[in-house]
């Protein structure tokens, strides 16, 4: 069955691209959303007069920092609780001290580099929330991957979508392009820490 995002963005709305942003953040139920190809396609669909791109950009920014805060509450709130209990086989309490040590070293460019990355996007604000990773810094590294993500992947759309000619033609290759650079960098990850 052809799976047209296109048409689904058109059906669903502002409001239905800003919720799934929202549920990809950072909340654990999103994180089989295509949330990079979703922002491209909206964007490419605001330059075709669908969608205005401003409001895109604003509610898709909102509800990327919202949706990642949130997250990162659920972790601060149930992590902690969950990890004092005595050690199971799913919960140790050495994994907690990892999470925490983690973000302490690499919590900014986790939050920032996650945001490209599906699946991982859903649940680092979380982990990063288990942690206790400091929430200033949290906040000032989740503005900045939603500037990046939720403003430049619309744009880029947009841009693209009015600058070549019948575009719509080459969109789904882009598309297939764009969820294949999402997960090279998971996919790198696992390489460089198998061979190490």
């Amino acid at each position: 069955m052809h799976f047209d995002l296109a048409s689904l963005i058109q059906t669903i709305g502002y409001f239905g691209v800003f919720a799934i942003v929202f549920l990809e953040s950072g909340m654990m139920v999103g994180f089989f959303f295509p949330g990079d190809s979703l922002l491209f396609t909206a964007g490419f669909l605001a330059s075709q007069g669908f969608l205005d791109i401003k409001i895109l950009i604003v509610g898709c920014f909102i509800a990327a920092i919202t949706g990642d805060s949130i997250g990162y509450y659920i972790g601060k709130k149930l992590g902690p609780k969950i990890f004092t209990k005595n050690n199971s086989l799913l919960f140790q309490k050495k994994h907690l001290e990892r999470a925490q040590q983690f973000y302490d070293k690499h919590g900014g460019k986790t939050i920032i580099l996650a945001r490209f990355i599906p699946v991982i996007r859903a649940f680092a604000p979380v982990v990063a929330g288990v942690g206790t990773m400091n929430y200033k810094r949290f906040v000032f590294f989740n503005f900045l991957g939603a500037v990046l993500w939720a403003i430049i992947i619309p744009l880029l759309g947009f841009y693209l979508g009015s600058a070549i000619p019948d575009v719509d033609k080459y969109l789904l290759p882009i598309v297939g392009l764009i969820i294949v650079a999402s997960v090279l960098p998971a996919i790198h990850h696992v390489i460089i820490n198998r061979g190490k």
